[in-house]
């Protein structure tokens, strides 16, 4: 077996290769490795400078996470990279694709770098709560100002060298290793510049900065809510400019440790394998097909959505639209959301341009004659998307893919329209379709291997995350999701405002209160959605104040009025009294005696109804895993990725305290609602969702 990290002589220069593919990543063996080749050339009289490079696409992108739940073993990162920083010989790192976290690290523990022209460099620890904990937050603003460190550690997001002033000291255009290595000889040339580490340097400190602190205090408050990792970024930055290298060292590494131990750090790499887990294609027993060209039926707001996404991957789109009023007012939202990307720097001019000459428009269903996927984004109803399958059935190739954004028709009905309902499936976008991240992939009974591995292929080239879920009434998020929201809309009828469940949901972590969001995406929407479950309970109660405001044509934000007031000209959002009133006389009229309600009890119930619906999704096999529908809630529904998703969170707080909380729901309740899942039953005995 080839070692991942050996030392070749060239001349006077020792030239450490890292071979670990496929990113290079910092394990036990490439830090042995390290220390023994850097010994090796700092003990040979005939090396007289060093110079570190990486096989393959990527300089070191990070540490390797997967030892991170694992007893520690020598050497550590923060003691290899000491013997880096003091090397009596010069040391310099030659960077390319993407140097992250324990990477860059190690780049700044070197005494020189030298990069090629887009190289991106980064802390993405943050993501995953943690912070840098070799250094990075006690050598990056030593090199660069401190409020460029503190934006780049607590975002964690990769800036390019070209765009860094002082990371590296020289860029260039090819030719990395020679170029480095020319670096390094003419360092030799100039024997007072041999070595300058970062460690040694003063920190440049700011004009006012108890002021600068306090400020990014405040902004990771508002963004990060409930964060730890945030916090101690900010904290051992501040070190850098109060302590001493070696003290500001340490308490780093105290922080790090700290927040690898903690349930947050331990959600969030949860959620980082979960997601690589989800978007495998291999499991199918047929090969993907590249999709080179697709049609999309339907240039409304999800249409043009799904549009954007697929011309940002570079695939030629035909937009078909019933006639050329409503076609041109979806070209017309395309062109206006790609002219305001430009404005607001995501993209560029030229980027633009292309991505609208990639999208061309049509009333002619014989356009889409020869593309490779369709995706319809019509209007939700059972009979019109009937009608457009029968047609897509007609006129498209036998292997052409055809999927359906519905969000809880049944597939197979609509596939039954289609010759060959083996092409036929699900791929339910998330509102925007261009921003939001999860793709959930939906089988029906008949869709075949080809069609599920091609299109989970293509959510990734897309910038997705395609999760496959099994066929059934709102497939897997919106079957739970509906459960969260009865519960929320059963807590009005007991006694609790929307201003008071937004808000302890809110304070949980969700992304936005479950009022705010029915408001938002329309009450007539759920309301439609509801009036089409085959499902539907018997039961009065069931969404019976949301049902209530949309026959009182309070629609939510659209129409100035749901759960809330707002104003139609400026957005804002106002509490309405009038609307607390309504449903306390509607409560009165059902028998519901209401009470005061807790912000726990608020909290538990809604998130137990998800637990306990994943479960019963997880029995029927509609999910592959509990880790699967975790990346659904977070990525589609503003679930709090530092509690890991709904599924992880109920096995890190305990199965057996959830499965008692639902038996005690049941006990006030009854068994319509909250009967416990047999699946929660077992894996509570077991202590762990069942494989």
């Amino acid at each position: 077996m080839a070692l991942p990290v050996t030392l070749h002589k060239e001349d006077s220069i020792g030239l450490v290769i890292i071979d670990n593919p496929p990113v290079n990543a910092l394990s036990q063996a490439v830090r042995q490795g390290l220390v023994e080749c850097l010994d090796a050339a700092l003990g040979d009289d005939d090396v007289e400078a060093i110079v570190i490079a990486c096989e393959g696409r990527t300089f070191i992108a990070g540490a390797d996470i997967s030892e991170f739940d694992k007893p520690p073993l020598e050497p550590h990162l923060p003691d290899v990279l000491r013997r880096l920083d003091e090397a009596s010989k010069p040391i310099i790192a030659a960077l390319h694709g993407t140097t992250l976290g324990g990477g860059f690290e190690t780049a700044l523990a070197c005494h020189y770098r030298v990069a090629s022209r887009g190289t991106k460099v980064g802390f993405p620890e943050v993501t995953l709560g943690l912070i840098p904990g070799a250094g990075g937050t006690q050598r990056l603003p030593r090199i660069v100002d401190v409020e460029t460190a503190l934006d780049m550690i607590t975002s964690g997001k990769p800036r390019r060298v070209e765009d860094l002033s002082g990371i590296v000291d020289r860029i260039v255009d090819d030719g990395l290793r020679e170029a480095t290595r020319s670096f390094a000889q003419a360092l030799l040339e100039a024997p007072e510049s041999r070595t300058v580490s970062i460690s040694g340097r003063e920190v440049d400190k700011p004009a006012d900065q108890e002021g600068l602190f306090r400020q990014w205090r405040e902004k990771i408050a508002k963004k990060y809510r409930g964060q730890i990792s945030p916090r101690c970024c900010i904290d051992a930055i501040e070190n850098a400019l109060l302590l001493p290298f070696e003290e500001g060292l340490k308490k780093e590494r105290e922080m790090f440790l700290e927040c690898r131990g903690s349930e947050q750090s331990r959600a969030l790499r949860h959620a980082f394998f979960a997601e690589r887990e989800a978007v495998r294609a291999d499991e199918y027993a047929e090969e993907p097909v590249e999709i080179r060209s697709a049609g999309i039926v339907g240039a409304g707001t999800m249409g043009s959505g799904i549009a954007l996404c697929l011309a940002a991957a570079g695939i030629p789109v035909v937009l078909l639209e019933a006639d050329w009023d409503n076609l041109q007012r979806g070209l017309d939202a395309i062109h206006s959301r790609l002219d305001r990307n430009v404005k607001q720097g995501r993209i560029n001019e030229a980027q633009s341009r292309e991505r609208r000459d990639l999208i061309r428009g049509t009333c002619d269903y014989a356009d889409l004659g020869d593309v490779d996927l369709v995706i319809e984004a019509a209007f939700e109803n059972m009979q019109v998307k009937q009608e457009i399958f029968s047609r897509l059935g007609e006129i498209t190739r036998e292997d052409a893919i055809l999927a359906t954004n519905t969000s809880y028709l049944d597939i197979n009905r609509i596939a039954d329209a289609v010759i060959h309902p083996e092409r036929v499936l699900g791929m339910h976008f998330f509102s925007p379709a261009d921003v939001m991240k999860l793709l959930e992939v939906v089988r029906a009974d008949r869709t075949d291997d080809r069609s599920m591995a091609t299109v989970i292929t293509m959510g990734k080239r897309i910038g997705k995350i395609p999760v496959p879920v099994g066929h059934c009434y709102g497939f897997a998020g919106n079957r739970m999701y509906a459960c969260y929201g009865r519960e929320g809309q059963m807590l009005l009828l007991e006694g609790a405002t929307p201003v008071q469940i937004d808000a302890a949901m809110e304070n949980w972590g969700m992304a936005m209160g479950p009022m705010s969001v029915l408001d938002m995406s329309g009450l007539d929407i759920s309301y439609k959605a509801r009036k089409q479950n085959p499902d539907r309970p018997e039961d009065p109660l069931y969404f019976r104040p949301a049902d209530m405001l949309v026959e009182m044509d309070r629609i939510g934000r659209k129409s100035g009025a749901g759960f809330y007031r707002y104003d139609l000209k400026t957005g804002d959002k106002h509490e309405d009294p009038e609307v607390t009133e309504l449903i306390r006389r509607e409560a009165g009229s059902l028998g519901v005696e209401q009470r005061t309600i807790s912000e726990e009890e608020i909290q538990n119930r809604m998130i137990d109804a998800l637990i306990n619906e994943g479960a019963r999704i997880l029995e029927e096999d509609i999910a592959r895993s509990a880790g699967d529908l975790d990346v659904i809630w977070i990525n589609g529904y503003g679930f709090p990725r530092y509690r890991g998703g709904p599924m992880f969170y109920a096995r890190q707080t305990g199965l057996d305290r959830a499965l008692q909380r639902i038996e005690g729901y049941r006990e006030r309740f009854g068994d319509h609602y909250w009967k416990p899942s047999e699946f929660l039953k077992r894996s509570a005995n077991a202590g762990e969702w069942e494989k």
